[in-house]
């Protein structure tokens, strides 16, 4: 295995202090479906004003909505999430979302050892596609009606929704029908963190237990930990302060 990159000197705040009295891992952070890097604006302005290297994601394919999305596959969402682990300065603790949490765990799967900790907000370790049967290019933005009945819409506020609803664009088809390849145990290794915000953490628990295939591949993790972040299925906009200060802690004891 060739030697890890080594990082570079710790950030430091506002106060001309170090950011930590150890090094902190970079912070990549990626949305999940139908929003760019955008997404994580507040909570990545948090943690960069703490010290923190953030980098957040916009994957392919998500970045207009006239952009062609026929061609755009799993394995290119994979592989962009891959590239940024692999830019950054020493491993990092990887922060996945929502649909983001399929091709994060491939990545964790195919670099174990580029991943400090592993963090899937409201989402889990999948092992398989979100939905095989569907046939579509794209999968268009919700409504406000679909929204509001498939989702946990919790201190989001009417400006916010506005603004997913303005920004927001459709998903690859490829997202929901292909699924992660994982042949690495090594993945089981890494330390991970699910931070549970529109269920709770024993829900979470009970789903993993039925065998839920979105969350089946934290079973078998040898170092999970749960945290409550009770709020919307996005907190990244009902609660940044608190999830940064939760990433911010993640980081540091990376």
């Amino acid at each position: 295995m060739a030697p890890r990159p080594r990082r570079a000197p710790p950030a430091r705040t506002r106060t001309g202090l170090p950011s930590s009295l150890t090094e902190t891992a970079p912070i990549v952070l990626v949305p999940g479906f139908w929003l760019g890097a955008w997404a994580w604006d507040e909570v990545a302005d948090r943690l960069r004003s703490n010290g923190h290297d953030v980098t957040p994601l916009t994957l392919p394919g998500l970045g207009s909505v006239p952009a062609d999305r026929s061609s755009v596959s799993f394995a290119d969402h994979v592989e962009a999430i891959e590239a940024a682990v692999g830019s950054a300065e020493g491993p990092v603790v990887l922060a996945v979302h929502s649909g983001a949490g399929a091709p994060g765990h491939e990545v964790v799967d195919r670099v174990p050892e580029a991943i400090a900790a592993m963090v899937y907000v409201d989402t889990g370790a999948a092992t398989g596609p979100m939905n095989r049967d569907f046939d579509g290019a794209e999968w268009p933005r919700p409504s406000a009606e679909d929204l509001a009945a498939e989702e946990n819409l919790d201190g989001l506020t009417d400006e916010q929704l506005d603004t997913f609803r303005a920004r927001a664009v459709p998903q690859p088809g490829a997202a929901l029908r292909e699924g992660p390849t994982l042949t690495n145990p090594a993945r089981l290794g890494v330390p991970t963190t699910v931070i549970c915000t529109s269920f709770s953490s024993d829900e979470y628990r009970a789903a993993v237990e039925q065998g839920y295939p979105f969350l089946a591949g934290l079973a078998d993790l040898h170092e999970l930990t749960y945290v409550d972040l009770p709020t919307s299925h996005r907190p990244m906009w009902s609660r940044p302060d608190d999830l940064a200060e939760l990433l911010s802690d993640i980081s540091r004891h990376a």
